[in-house]
């Protein structure tokens, strides 16, 4: 019993209507979902999940003070390691778009059934990405567009960078956990998230854009 408590998804929900936090608690608790604590605007956020460090968070899009876009972007640079969804009563590509470019990793609409945002918490837990059937393109398509750019405007962070050049010079995820010194779970976390911002899923393919952004001495 005691493993089965300690596998458990732990979600920290966030949204300004006590009613919809409430349902949406009860139906992942009743799917052996942890709901390990919840707030209703940006600041009971940042307040509350840098101490709990939950596995996913579930932000609203529409949120009183702040929106749920700048609050993703802020909740991933407090607790990187959390996965972020967006929940929304928007189901337009435009809300979709923007919520991805803020580094969330799923996009649930409301009107679906609630067991639709179970699936997306289990995916993105898992390291993967849970967004509106057909939306694909769009939402990668600035990504691609910017993995095109003047190394100066590439948009990945230092360490991200850092992970591109040794995944170019052949270093498997272990060893770049290792020259880092990181965890091997972050080097794998660093190079899903640059796969999903250059939309290049490949290790040829990032070796391809290192070497035509400057990123490693290869030829």
């Amino acid at each position: 019993m005691t493993e089965d408590k300690q596998k458990k998804i732990r979600v920290f929900l966030v949204d300004d209507h006590p009613i919809v936090r409430e349902g949406v608690r009860a139906y992942l608790t009743s799917r052996a979902i942890s709901v390990v604590g919840e707030a209703s605007d940006a600041k009971e956020t940042l307040r509350k999940v840098k101490k709990l460090a939950p596995d996913v968070i579930v932000v609203d899009v529409n949120l009183p003070l702040m929106d749920g876009g700048e609050l993703s972007r802020r909740l991933r640079r407090l607790v990187p390691k959390s996965r972020i969804i967006a929940f929304s009563i928007h189901s337009s590509e435009e809300y979709v778009v923007k919520m991805a470019r803020c580094g969330v990793r799923g996009y649930v609409v409301k009107d679906q059934p609630t067991s639709e945002l179970l699936d997306a918490i289990r995916q993105v837990s898992q390291g993967g990405l849970h967004f509106p059937a057909g939306m694909t393109d769009a939402i990668l398509a600035p990504a691609a567009k910017a993995a095109q750019a003047e190394p100066g405007t590439v948009p990945l962070t230092g360490r991200e960078l850092e992970v591109v050049s040794l995944l170019a010079e052949g270093f498997s995820n272990k060893g770049v956990a290792a020259r880092l010194g990181i965890g091997v779970r972050t080097a794998e976390t660093h190079r899903e998230h640059i796969s999903h911002k250059l939309h290049i899923p490949t290790v040829a393919g990032l070796t391809k854009y290192a070497i035509q952004h400057g990123l490693t001495s290869l030829k």
